[in-house]
């Protein structure tokens, strides 16, 4: 595996210029695999070690490169077959047959879903108790699509940080609170029906919520009806909480259904109403550290500005005093620190809200909370024409059913279907696949289009690729139980085929480094998709059934591998693998 020729490689290294391996390894990548003629295996970075202070910064890097290409070949080693000095880079071609060996053993010893999470590489990265916040949608209002991203990039985000080692919270912090209820609640008391909210409970909230707003629009008398609704529960009085929490119910049991179908759990459902109160602490700390300004219309502000000349300010109480959702947000930020105790916590919503976040942080560390450091906004783009057949989209079960339906029907067209015990669950996941994978290819900021033919073909970067792949793979596996051994002879693997799948399960723990460093699902989706395309041809390539015994046996270590792998990082991704399809 990709640690021990780190590590060898970083030993001779080390030899050589007489430095300890460790400052070696994060100089040593594994070469992507560009092109099906590829030579060498790792790189060192002449430019790091310049950098790092191990080779002069002064004089020609060239020169410095290819002296130090010439000592190292000196030093003999059956595990680096060639050395060679690129443009300012060393290249190091690894001894084939080893090279099959040691990337392949881990699968025979049944510790396949460990394998690329015990590197040198995660040795440099926190470890400890992470929050991540996600998904965080509004009681009293369906699911609506535009909470997809949250929710499956903070489920990522989860799962990754979860696979390295931390201890991860999972966080849905409800839009429970605010004069929305007070519309909510008094326009239930006029349009409500108990028997329409047994039979389709947010369906009939949404219905009233539309038609109150109507109303409050032109009649004075809803829009105070509304104000003292909300007044009541914010006093606690039973009959407006007993309601509320009767809609919060309803809400999150609905919710729930939903996030089954996406394969996504939380552990803890909070909410803005949990800090009501406490966001009225938050204002007498900020007046106790003088941090609270009044300004004309009597509303409650923080100074930001650099110069302290209130010419950029953070409105933090209402001029009635009632609290805003930021007030709340710091009352959020201070108790989860009390009761977690996290090393960092990550929140994960649209890009609108990067101001709102930088404003925070910014209370927070001014309150004299050093932890707010630790907190991080991963903010992402808009989905752009996201519409079923019926039209625009208001609601994600409508994204989900569609996405089955249309890949229910793509997969009738199989022969393999009939197999299938269940094709409508293979197809909901398999649906729920093409969905994040569209979403993850590019950077999380961007928009994107959302693009219903593309996302589910069988062929090319989709999701669907990605579980096509798999189930030939499991497949392959079934076919031919009882051929695989527990040893089996590298030396069969030396064709070009199986170097660059060798290869590239190289890179494997690079990539979730990369993924840890900036939380961008984007590297591990597109080496998985490479892995897919590698091994779809590969299994052109490389008969199984026909071969050798010892020939099938090596082959299907391999495919086992990659499929282990795929698996794995699929997992993370927040994707369920199907074995059939």
């Amino acid at each position: 595996m990709a640690c021990f020729f780190r590590r060898r490689i970083a030993e001779k290294l080390g030899r050589t210029l007489q430095q300890s391996e460790e400052a070696f390894i994060p100089a040593l990548s594994a070469v992507p695999v560009f092109k099906k003629q590829q030579a060498a295996d790792f790189r060192l970075s002449v430019s790091t070690l310049r950098i790092s202070g191990i080779l002069p910064s002064s004089g020609d890097i060239q020169l410095q490169t290819e002296d130090l290409a010439t000592r190292l070949k000196q030093d003999a080693d059956a595990v680096v077959e060639d050395i060679s000095a690129g443009c300012a880079v060393i290249n190091f071609r690894l001894n084939r047959t080893l090279l099959a060996q040691k990337t392949l053993e881990p699968f025979g010893k049944g510790e396949d879903d460990k394998f690329g999470l015990n590197s040198e590489l995660f040795k440099t990265l926190k470890r400890g108790t992470t929050l991540v916040e996600y998904s965080s949608p509004n009681i009293a209002k369906k699911f609506h699509a535009g909470h997809l991203r949250s929710t499956i990039i903070g489920n990522f985000i989860a799962n990754l940080k979860q696979s390295l080692g931390n201890r991860v919270i999972r966080m849905n912090y409800l839009g429970d609170w605010g004069m929305q209820f007070g519309l909510l609640g008094a326009g239930f008391g006029q349009f409500g029906c108990q028997e329409k909210l047994k039979q389709n409970p947010l369906q009939h909230l949404f219905e009233v919520y539309v038609q109150v707003n109507k109303e409050a629009e032109h009649d004075e008398d809803v829009k105070q009806a509304a104000r003292d609704f909300f007044r009541q529960l914010e006093q606690r009085e039973s009959e407006a909480v007993s309601l509320w929490q009767k809609f919060r119910e309803i809400t999150v049991d609905e919710y729930q259904q939903v996030y089954k179908r996406l394969g996504v759990h939380f552990d803890i459902y909070s909410g803005e109403s949990f800090h009501q109160d406490q966001a009225q602490e938050v204002v007498q700390q900020l007046q106790s550290r003088g941090l609270l300004k009044t300004v004309e219309n009597g509303a409650g502000v923080v100074d930001l500005s650099p110069a302290g000349d209130m010419s950029s300010v953070c409105t933090v109480l209402r001029s009635d005093g009632t609290s805003l959702y930021i007030t709340r947000d710091l009352a959020a930020a201070m108790d989860r620190t009390e009761k977690h105790h996290f090393d960092e916590m990550i929140y994960v919503t649209d890009k609108s809200q990067v101001n709102h976040f930088h404003q925070l942080f910014q209370i927070l560390l001014a309150m004299g909370h050093t932890w707010a450091d630790r907190c991080h906004h991963v903010p992402f783009g808009l989905v752009r024409g996201m519409k079923t057949r019926s039209g625009e989209v208001v609601f994600l079960e409508d994204v989900l059913d569609e996405a089955r339906a249309r890949m229910l029907h793509n997969m009738s067209q199989a022969k393999t279907t009939k197999e299938m015990e269940n094709p409508e669950d293979t197809a909901e996941k398999v649906g729920v696949s093409a969905l994040i994978v569209q979403d993850f290819k590019g950077p999380l900021l961007s928009d994107y289009t959302f693009d219903w033919d593309r996302m589910l073909q069988a062929r090319g970067d989709t999701g669907v690729f990605l579980q096509y792949t798999h189930a030939r793979l499991r497949s392959l596996m079934w076919r031919n139980e009882g051929v695989e051994a527990a040893t089996f002879d590298p030396s069969l693997l030396l064709d070009q085929a199986s170097v660059v799948i060798l290869q590239h399960l190289l890179r494997y723990d690079e990539v979730l480094y990369q993924s840890a460093q900036d939380l961008q699902p984007k590297h591990l989706v597109n080496y998985l998709l490479k892995l897919s395309h590698m091994s779809a041809s590969a299994h052109r390539e490389l008969p199984v059934k026909g071969s050798p015994q010892d020939v099938a046996q090596a082959r299907l270590r391999l495919f086992s591998a990659a499929c282990s792998v795929l698996a794995n990082g699929m997992r993370i991704l927040g994707i369920t693998p199907v074995d059939r399809m």
